[in-house]
């Protein structure tokens, strides 16, 4: 019995997508594996942990962990838990993000609608910001926030990723406008619509789709951040991911895994929750403004 052409594609195309479909499972376990580690045992009791088994779902079921990273676990002189410093990064992140968004959208405004001379070089100079590597801005930053004596403070802090992220956002925005019509803009203006009229009821309300790239780029970036949280801050003005680290490396007492995997995992939850939320709107956002027309 003879077989057609169109019956081999067929044949073909089926064995290709179970190649293909089983290697992304292989990859999505493999890479999801961690995290079912870290979630099982942060609900096991530690003496389930020591007697090994880490893969293997909770005998005993408790969220014991849970509360004790969060409010009473030993980060530093008193047993506060991750809840002072996880407020921390929420009073540090959502400023930088909404700020730098902000600035970053007017930036890209005014290097695309409203040329000047010499914008592409203050544009040059912005994308070459983004590449400076963050361990040689530590001693100038550092000098600037005691000038500016928000050295050891959450406003510091956020000064910091303003800075550093201000490039970004930039970019972003400006790519994504020099796709819109600038007839628009000129007719605004024929209207008698001034700068910031133009940017608030026209630029703005198209933003829509690279604002949301911009935020979840820059709260990504921003509360991973270890580094200027660990130069910059003090004890009392540490942001989350110091303060875990904290709870990890100490060397004293008993090391508690399964709160240090919940610790983790509330460190975590945030970015996760962020992207789940808006995720499908990142790659939307980014060609937006990839493709001219």
């Amino acid at each position: 019995m003879a077989v057609s052409s169109s019956d081999t594609a067929v044949r073909t195309g089926a064995v290709s997508r179970f190649v293909i479909y089983t290697i992304l499972i292989v990859f999505c376990i493999y890479y999801l594996l961690p995290l079912y580690v870290m979630v099982v045992n942060s609900l096991k009791p530690l003496d389930e942990i020591r007697g090994g088994g880490m893969l293997s779902l909770p005998q005993t079921w408790t969220l014991a962990p849970w509360g004790s990273a969060w409010s009473t676990a030993q980060i530093g002189v008193e047993p506060t838990g991750l809840k002072p410093y996880f407020l921390n990064s929420i009073l540090m992140v959502v400023p930088a993000v909404a700020i730098s968004t902000l600035l970053g959208a007017l930036n890209g405004y005014v290097l695309t609608k409203w040329r000047f001379r010499g914008d592409t070089i203050v544009f040059g100079l912005m994308l070459f910001g983004c590449f400076i590597p963050f361990q040689m801005v530590l001693i100038p930053m550092a000098r600037m926030l005691g000038l500016m004596g928000l050295a050891g403070t959450v406003p510091g802090l956020i000064f910091v990723h303003l800075v550093y992220g201000i490039g970004f956002s930039t970019l972003y925005f400006r790519n994504y406008y020099a796709q819109f019509p600038t007839e628009l803009v000129r007719a605004a203006q024929i209207d008698g619509a001034g700068f910031f009229r133009i940017f608030q009821r026209i630029m703005l309300p198209s933003s829509g789709p690279i604002a949301v790239v911009c935020v979840i780029w820059q709260f990504t970036n921003i509360w991973n951040d270890f580094l200027f949280g660990a130069s910059f801050a003090d004890f009392d003005s540490q942001p989350m991911t110091v303060a875990l680290n904290n709870l990890v490396s100490s060397s004293t007492g008993v090391k508690e895994y399964n709160v240090h995997f919940a610790g983790a995992i509330m460190a975590a939850l945030p970015t996760l929750l962020v992207y789940i939320v808006a995720g499908r709107f990142f790659v939307r956002g980014l060609m937006a403004g990839s493709v001219k027309g």
